[in-house]
């Protein structure tokens, strides 16, 4: 190994070059070799070892609650959005008050026949398992599924099926269900992250 070798190992190693054109660049800026030659030297030293490139990997999330605050979640602070907002219409606006209720029919369909099916799919499957059309279906007849047999449970408590009930039951269980998917997606992602 001469001294331009050494040098090249040098430079590469305080520079940290990602690519060989980056390493490539950097040398000519020091030597006046040709761009061949360097890059037949920078393949020679790499291909013995002595030099390489690697492509640092973003890291992610290190933490749950950093995960849940990170753009991989925005789903889940759509559909508590759209939960918190249903809940509350539900309560707020009146049946009589005109142009509101539309809004609060809206909203509480979404929360009714969509939300809790839509949670519990995101806890099952993971985001690459279903496309958006499956994913949609499913979540429909699972909430078609899952808000009568709630009525059924509730129907055997103290408490009946009167709206407060029904409202708080379907919220926790769209809450618990987007919970767990935000669980099992971190799980996922710790385990991408370590390969």
């Amino acid at each position: 190994m001469d001294d331009f070798d050494q040098a090249l190992i040098k430079i590469i190693g305080d520079e940290h070059p990602e690519t060989l054109e980056e390493a490539v660049r950097l040398a000519r800026l020091r030597f006046p070799e040709s761009e061949e030659a360097i890059m037949e030297r920078v393949l020679r030293l790499e291909s013995q070892g002595k030099i390489s490139f690697e492509t640092p990997v973003a890291k992610g999330p290190s933490s749950l609650t950093e995960y849940l605050f990170s753009g991989w979640t925005r789903w889940f602070w759509v559909v508590f959005s759209l939960a918190v907002v249903a809940s509350v219409m539900v309560f707020v606006v009146p049946e009589d008050a005109f142009p509101f209720v539309y809004a609060r029919y809206v909203f509480g369909s979404v929360f009714v026949l969509f939300l809790p099916g839509y949670s519990l799919i995101k806890a099952l499957f993971g985001s690459k398992e279903l496309d958006n059309i499956e994913r949609f279906a499913l979540s429909v007849g699972l909430s078609l599924a899952l808000v009568p047999l709630a009525g059924l449970l509730l129907n055997y408590t103290p408490w009946g099926i009167r709206t407060t009930p029904v409202t708080f039951c379907l919220f926790a269980l769209t809450l618990v269900f987007a919970s767990a998917a935000v669980v099992r997606d971190y799980g996922a992602h710790k385990k991408m992250a370590a390969v």
